[in-house]
């Protein structure tokens, strides 16, 4: 089967199409003929060498790739699931090696797979599984009450927006970040007040919440810069990993994907709220499986509204 993948480290350049072979699931697993795969920082940063530990012990190529979208063509022998061959589906995928979503076909825990939305196609339901995870997870972690103030940085990018739409979901008001140019945008998505973006983002959050907000995700990884924003006592979800000794009570919490990939329940939650019209999926672009250097050198340009979506 073939796959979109690199074999070093370096630029778009590096992506290119490979052979691997064919993998059939065992018990507890499913097989997606994917047909479309959502493009993500995560995956371009890979790409770059970020994270070598995760190649460090498996053979080339490395396979990107954590969201997929397609049709079961096989299901492992004893598997629990009410899934069946021949349903569309996405998918959440943690890449290790030539396992990514970036491939013809993938093997993946049931837990780890639901149905597409009803009347989705498979481009949008690529760019909801990792995203809507985190996002969803990230505000389990700040637990705040319905009526609590947050504030979403990154709120125009796929994971803010998601972040945004869920908290309005969850009661919540929501002071969120935007650029002039997507002030209409963030809008649409619920935020209830917009400042401008930028590295003193918590000075115009404090403008508006004279106490602080009861929490923030930041999305646009500001990290520390955010902190001034939080009331004593609130709570910060990074998504990069980064967290540090706060004063004033303040808590970070590290959001790691891992934590929420075999949440079936939650993954169909979100589905059930796009077709509930309270999440709203957004394809930037597509690309043919042989421009895949073409979709990671424009996310890496920057301005990208909504997900670039591989298709297989």
């Amino acid at each position: 089967m073939r796959v979109v993948g690199f074999t070093e480290f370096g630029g778009p350049e590096v992506l290119g199409v490979h052979e691997v072979p064919e993998r059939h699931p065992g018990p507890g697993e499913l097989r997606i003929r994917v047909r479309a795969a959502a493009v993500n920082p995560t995956d371009t940063a890979g790409r770059a060498g970020w994270f070598p530990d995760r190649y460090r012990d498996v053979e080339p190529p490395y396979v990107p790739g954590m969201d997929a979208a397609g049709v079961i063509d096989e299901i492992g022998e004893g598997t629990d699931t009410d899934l069946r061959v021949g349903d569309d589906v996405m998918a959440i995928v943690i890449p290790s090696g030539a396992h990514g979503a970036y491939s013809e076909s993938i093997v993946l825990p049931a837990a780890s797979v639901t149905r597409t939305p009803a009347g989705t196609g498979h481009d949008a339901a690529s760019t909801l599984p990792m995203n809507g995870l985190t996002a969803r997870l990230a505000l389990d972690r700040l637990a705040l009450p319905p009526g609590g103030l947050l504030a979403v940085t990154g709120a125009a990018g796929t994971l803010g927006g998601y972040v945004v739409q869920l908290a309005k979901a969850d009661g919540l008001r929501v002071i969120a970040d935007a650029k002039d140019s997507d002030r209409d945008l963030v809008a649409s998505l619920g935020a209830d007040e917009i400042v401008e973006r930028g590295d003193d983002v918590a000075t115009r959050i404090r403008e508006i919440a004279p106490g602080g907000v009861d929490g923030v995700v930041d999305a646009a990884v500001l990290n520390d810069a955010v902190e001034a924003a939080v009331r004593d006592g609130g709570g910060i979800a990074t998504v990069r990993g980064f967290t540090a000794e706060a004063e004033r009570g303040i808590r970070y919490h590290a959001v790691l994907i891992r934590d929420y990939w075999l949440e079936q329940a939650k993954l169909d939650r979100l589905r059930q709220q796009v077709e509930e019209g309270a999440l709203t999926l957004r394809v930037a672009d597509t690309y043919p499986i042989e421009k895949g250097a073409e979709a990671h050198r424009r996310l890496e340009a920057g301005g990208t509204r909504g997900r670039l979506v591989i298709r297989f």
